[in-house]
């Protein structure tokens, strides 16, 4: 049984721990899920929730606040790449001043429970942890 039990930990299999937060840490019916969310104590990752504006989402939440249609909405790639690169820039500057980063990814899921996320890797935890307490 124990066998069994961590081979499907983790897993869609798993119907008590919910497998989306497991590997992500973030699962797109967030409070409401009817399984569990494990939020370690420490870890090298933080996640920063919602930071980027996704500049499609950007887009879509614009024509709806004029009352247009969201259909056909054309983005400037050119521009959109741009304002992404500074926007890794400048988190990458500012999360380097608490250690060494090992990975920065950011979400441009459109996904209402993912869009913009920030995940950003250390090399130790405790830099982590500073990070973490500094964003909130």
């Amino acid at each position: 049984m124990a066998k069994h039990l961590a081979r499907i930990h983790g897993t869609e299999e798993d119907k008590v721990n919910c497998p989306f937060y497991f590997k992500i840490g973030a699962c797109r019916h967030g409070d409401r899920c009817s399984r569990i969310h494990h939020r370690p104590a420490f870890s090298p990752t933080i996640l920063i929730k919602h930071i980027f504006k996704h500049p499609m989402r950007e887009a879509e939440l614009q024509a709806a606040r004029e009352g247009r249609s969201v259909d056909g909405i054309v983005v400037d790639e050119a521009k959109a790449r741009e304002d992404f690169l500074v926007f890794f820039e400048d988190m990458y500057v500012e999360l380097s001043k608490f250690g060494r980063l090992d990975a920065l990814h950011i979400c441009d899921n459109v996904g209402d429970h993912m869009i913009g996320h920030v995940y950003a890797k250390f090399s130790d935890e405790e830099e982590a942890a500073d990070a973490l307490n500094v964003m909130n």
